[in-house]
């Protein structure tokens, strides 16, 4: 799956029961995640044992519900900080999740940062 350089991606810290469907996760964004299911954004969601992943996005005529169930293995979900109820991560990065790329060693080299997304260097 190829997602554009300008998605907004917003990861879901916690664990959900992903037997929800639409209406389930887009209670879960506005909630525990305060945000606007509507926004054109996509939030991702996974399960206690980390082999499934739920994706919820709107495309301006309705939601989309993705899913994908590994037959072996886990995804390499990031640490989050405590407290956090989500984390936003670049279209890149979620590319590299759902591909089974660790995020924890990967770091964005400087020549590939957009640089009117970052702040100015002192």
């Amino acid at each position: 799956m190829i997602f554009t350089r300008g998605l907004k991606v917003c990861l879901a810290a916690q664990p959900v029961d992903l037997r929800r469907s639409f209406e389930g996760l887009a209670l879960l964004v506005r909630g525990a995640l305060r945000e606007d299911e509507r926004s054109s954004q996509i939030f991702v969601f996974t399960n206690r044992r980390k082999d499934r992943v739920r994706l919820l996005y709107w495309d301006g005529t309705g939601l989309w519900l993705m899913t994908n169930k590994l037959e072996s293995g886990v995804f390499a979900w990031p640490k989050v900080p405590d407290g956090a109820a989500k984390i936003q991560l670049r279209a890149e990065a979620l590319e590299m999740l759902l591909s089974g790329i660790d995020l924890k060693g990967a770091r964005m080299r400087s020549w590939y940062e957009d640089p009117s997304a970052s702040p100015p260097r002192a």
